[in-house]
């Protein structure tokens, strides 16, 4: 039998919550390399308001996370930025932890 070629139409869409969750966490990966970098030029004298940012990181990648995880088990989105949120907050998830084990070990 001859494979038919043509258009295969279907009502999947990008979620905007997919969407959120990647942007939160390119967001959260951005702001994390930032005051690492800037605290490592500084030699670790930095204010206080760049721990801060390291925790609005963290939350925003927790915040991402969930929603990456929720529209990740729709059947009616495409998977791409379901698991591309995903992945970027759980790699800021990772950075801060990382951090806080060698802040630890210090």
């Amino acid at each position: 039998m001859k494979k038919r070629k043509g258009y295969i139409f279907t009502n999947k869409r990008h979620s905007n919550r997919a969407i959120m969750a990647a942007i939160l966490g390119g967001i959260s990966l951005l702001a994390l390399g930032a005051v690492v970098s800037v605290s490592y030029l500084e030699a670790g004298e930095v204010p206080v308001s760049y721990g801060f940012t390291g925790l609005f990181a963290t939350l925003f990648s927790l915040v991402g996370l969930c929603l990456g995880v929720v529209t990740a088990s729709d059947k009616n989105y495409y998977r791409l930025f379901p698991v591309l949120g995903i992945l970027l907050n759980l790699a800021a998830l990772g950075e801060v932890s990382l951090i806080l084990y060698a802040g630890a070990n210090l």
